[in-house]
């Protein structure tokens, strides 16, 4: 859980009972109570009105809420424009979970903004046209989402740019896409190092139950270290890192 996420519920916590101990807490959000005490003293150097100490208790003053989302219009424009490219990508990209959470985030965030903003948000002059050429994906790109975030390894059918054809293993590390296509980022345990995939050359992908963890020289961040990443099989038509 990101630190953001969790001031937010230690206070939606504190909301739900008169007193909490950080014990109580730390055990809700499975930290240890020193992170709690840190946590409870940021917020109450930030105008959180917490009353208590260690040992004791907390206590929420009533009254106290979150302050309403405010943006700048150039914020709105930032964050409309994104989430009608995820729409649109979504939806040709064969990922229709991630272009309705789009939707919903969008519809979220103007639940809460201001009245005058709210019209400028729904009018923002900025689009993502859906008319233009992506290379299909033949399986469901929520599938690899959610395989890159759960960490677990996939198995898939690849055919390089030579029409190579190979069975392939791998750790799915990040997905970015160049128009047209999607790319797979990942530690191939075919060939022990860093590929590259087009998703639009893999077939027969399934999701396999075995987890990995981070292991020195094969994370996202490795990868990233690397003199050249994406560039060689994303947008180079030979396709030299596939292989």
């Amino acid at each position: 859980m990101r630190r953001a996420d969790r001031l937010f519920e230690i206070i939606q916590l504190m909301r739900r009972k008169p007193t909490i101990r950080a014990r109580d807490l730390a055990e809700s959000l499975e930290v240890s109570e020193r992170t709690i005490y840190r946590d409870i003293q940021d917020l109450m150097a930030s105008g959180v009105p917490i009353e208590g100490e260690a040992g004791i208790g907390y206590v929420l003053k009533a009254g106290f809420d979150l302050p309403p989302l405010m943006f700048k219009e150039t914020e709105i424009e930032a964050l409309v424009l994104g989430a009608r490219i995820v729409e649109t990508w979504g939806d040709a990209g064969g990922d229709a979970e991630l272009a309705e959470a789009a939707t919903d985030a969008i519809a979220k965030i103007e639940a809460v903004i201001p009245e005058r903003l709210r019209g400028y948000m729904a009018s923002t002059a900025l689009l993502a046209p859906s008319a233009y050429h992506m290379e299909p994906v033949k399986f469901d790109l929520a599938d690899l989402r959610r395989a890159v975030r759960s960490q677990l390894k996939v198995r898939f059918g690849y055919r390089d740019a030579q029409d190579r054809p190979s069975l392939r293993t791998v750790r799915p590390l990040s997905l970015a896409y160049f128009g047209p296509v999607w790319v797979l980022a990942a530690w191939c345990e075919l060939r022990q190092d860093f590929r590259t995939f087009r998703l639009d050359r893999v077939a027969e992908f399934e999701t396999t139950s075995e987890r990995f963890k981070p292991e020195r020289g094969k994370t996202l961040h490795d990868f990233l270290q690397r003199p050249q990443t994406w560039t060689r099989s994303a947008l180079a038509p030979a396709g030299a890192a596939e292989h």
